[in-house]
Formats: C-alpha cells, sequence, structure tokens
C-alpha cells in the first residue's frame, strides 16, 4: 500500500471530482492552513457544530444516540468548553476510488493545543461531507476557526481494488451532508 502524492491527489480531485471544492495550493496567509499539500489534503471545517452539552443528564449510547446531547451553533468561531467535544463537518465533499482508504490526522496547530480531531477512515468508494469529532482535552474553553484547516487525509493506494466497497455494502453513512450522529 503506497501513500499518494499532491500529483495524483491534483489529477483525481480535478478529473474525478474526488474533493470538491478542491484548493490547489496550501492557503495560510493568516488562517490555520488548508489545501493541497506534498502527500495529503488539508481539509477545513464548515461553520455548522453540534456542541457535546449534559444539560438534560444523558447518557451517551451510540446504540440510541439522543440528539438533545448536543446544542447546534452556526458560527465563524466555536467555543468547545472544557473536556468536552463537539461534532462538525467538512467544506469539502469526498468521493473516494475504490482502491483508496483515506487516513485522517488532526492538524498540528490545534493539537499543540490540547485539540485532538478523530475522524474514522474514508473506505473505497465512500463520499459525502466528513463529519469530525473535535475534542478539547484541556481544562480551558478552546476556540475553532471555521473556514480554515482542521485536518489532513492522506490517501493510500491498494495493491489491487477491493472484492467488496463501501458503496457495495450500502454503507449507513454513504452520501451524508451535514454533521451526521450516529447511525445503528
Amino acid at each position: 500500500m503506497a501513500i499518494l502524492s499532491d500529483k495524483w491527489i491534483r489529477k483525481m480531485a480535478l478529473e474525478k471530482e474526488m474533493i470538491s471544492p478542491f484548493v490547489e495550493r496550501q492557503a495560510r496567509d493568516g488562517v490555520i492552513s488548508y489545501g493541497l499539500s506534498s502527500y495529503g489534503y488539508d481539509a477545513r471545517v464548515k461553520n455548522d457544530f453540534k456542541i457535546f452539552t449534559n444539560v438534560d443528564a444523558a447518557i451517551v449510547d451510540p446504540k440510541n444516540f439522543d440528539s438533545k446531547s448536543f446544542v447546534d451553533r452556526q458560527t465563524d468561531v466555536c467555543i468547545i468548553p472544557p473536556n468536552s467535544f463537539a461534532l462538525a463537518r467538512t467544506v469539502e465533499y469526498f468521493k473516494i476510488p475504490r482502491d483508496v482508504l483515506v487516513i485522517c490526522l488532526g492538524k498540528s496547530t490545534y493539537a499543540r493545543c490540547g485539540i485532538i480531531v478523530n475522524v474514522t477512515p474514508l473506505e473505497p468508494e465512500w463520499e459525502g461531507e466528513v463529519t469530525i469529532e473535535i475534542s478539547n482535552t484541556t481544562p480551558l474553553p478552546a476556540k475553532i476557526y471555521a473556514h480554515e484547516g482542521i485536518c489532513q487525509f492522506l490517501f493510500f493506494q491498494g495493491n489491487e481494488p477491493c472484492e467488496v466497497s463501501y458503496a457495495d455494502r450500502a454503507g449507513k453513512y454513504m452520501s451524508q451532508r451535514g454533521v451526521t450522529l450516529p447511525r445503528l
């Protein structure tokens, strides 16, 4: 399995709409960087946030998730409470090829502030806006800046196309738009 370069990412983004909208160069002047990098793509966070709250003393149950556990905010600067998290989504819509697996890592600018980004792998032939978990591991409130870089996606090509893709399985998060809560 090989990591794919900026040349491959650019070609797939422009010819196959693998990433849309696509930013061909790193934007970084006065913002947390985003766009194409040497061996990855730095995605932006949209301004729709679901901030975790425990106002109703809810229990987090992935099999029966209560949407009342979140407060919805549309804002250019999201404040995540101490030791809490928010869900957000990428500005970009992704269409993953059948022979590619995509791994996501948080941006170092946020990681160095105790803000951790988690995204599960983007499987072959998955497509959609990516729902992102942003954890504030600090005892202080943390700022997240919408329309700026939040994470980097790395593209790995398998030695051959998979036998069964995410689309073949009719995965439950296929073609998602907006921040998507857990589904069973």
